[in-house]
This record gives structure tokens, sequence and C-alpha cells, in this order.
């Protein structure tokens, strides 16, 4: 079965600080991880595992096209920057891992990439805000987001960082 993502290359790259010619074998995985932790926590495993299908299937239509282009999209773009930044300079390879300099750029600091985070956690946050807020009015045209039971993920309302607690 293949895995359904929430927005294309094009959508990533158009909406974020992505350059163009970004590979995108270098970011894929982020937006999987970002839908399974960050969108799932969200939209809960019912809602989640609807519109997946639906994508997978090609039917995806009216409400549920509508709520995944205003706000699913949004999410998802942001949530991907905030796990890809910062490994963006990073390769695992054979012999190592490297990080990739370039003669006429100079390397960003860990402060630098850590506002970088925050500053698209923010924006995140902002666009899982307004996707709570409109599910929180507008739920019964999406029943499978009070649906879960069991081990699925219940659809959080909380919508809080505090960081790292040690």
């Amino acid at each position: 079965m293949s895995k359904a993502l929430f927005i294309t290359n094009t959508d990533l790259k158009r909406y974020s600080v992505l350059d163009g010619s970004l590979d995108p074998d270098k970011f894929l995985q982020y937006i999987e991880v970002a839908q399974d932790i960050h969108l799932q926590r969200y939209m809960g495993t019912d809602l989640y595992n609807k519109i997946s299908a639906d994508i997978v299937a090609d039917t995806l239509t009216g409400d549920y096209l509508s709520l995944v282009n205003t706000y699913i999209k949004p999410m998802t773009i942001f949530w991907a920057l905030v796990e890809y930044l910062p490994f963006a300079a990073y390769q695992v390879a054979n012999k190592g891992v490297f990080k990739h300099t370039s003669e006429n750029s100079t390397s960003v600091d860990k402060d630098e990439i850590d506002y970088l985070v925050e500053k698209n956690r923010n924006i995140a946050q902002h666009y899982s805000q307004r996707f709570i807020d409109y599910m929180c009015y507008n739920g019964d045209d999406y029943p499978e987001w009070s649906s879960n039971t069991n081990e699925d993920i219940n659809p959080s309302s909380n919508n809080s960082y505090n960081g790292w607690q040690i």
C-alpha cells in the first residue's frame, strides 16, 4: 500500500523557503514524519486515514478536498519544515556523516537553525490552530474526526509546544 502525502513537492517548494532545485529525496521522509507525528495528532486516526485513502484512490472531493487545500496543506508544509531543517545540511553515506558546505556561501550555526525551526513551528501552530477552530465549528461535516476508538489517536485541541523539559 502506498503512503499518501498531503502535499506535493511543488506545494512545499512554492510555499516555503526551500529552493526549487532541491532534490525531493532529501525531504520526502520529513513530510511523512510531519504527517505521522503532527497532522495525525490534530486530525485523529480516522480522519487521517480517510483523507489518506481518498488521496491514494484519487477520490478526494467536496468538503474533504476543501479541508485539505485550506487547512491541511499549510499545516503539512510548515510541520515538514520543522522536521527537515535540523537535518538539511547533513548527509549519511557509506563513509560516515557529512555536512555540506559551499565555496560561495557560509554555513549557519545551530542557533540560526534553531531560530528557523521555531519560526516555522510558530507558523505551523498558527495553521494548526486555524484547523482546530474550523473543526470545532464544522466537525459534524467530518464524522471521522470524532469516531476514533480504542488505540486510535483522538484529535487534540491542545496546540501548544513548551519546549524540551529536562
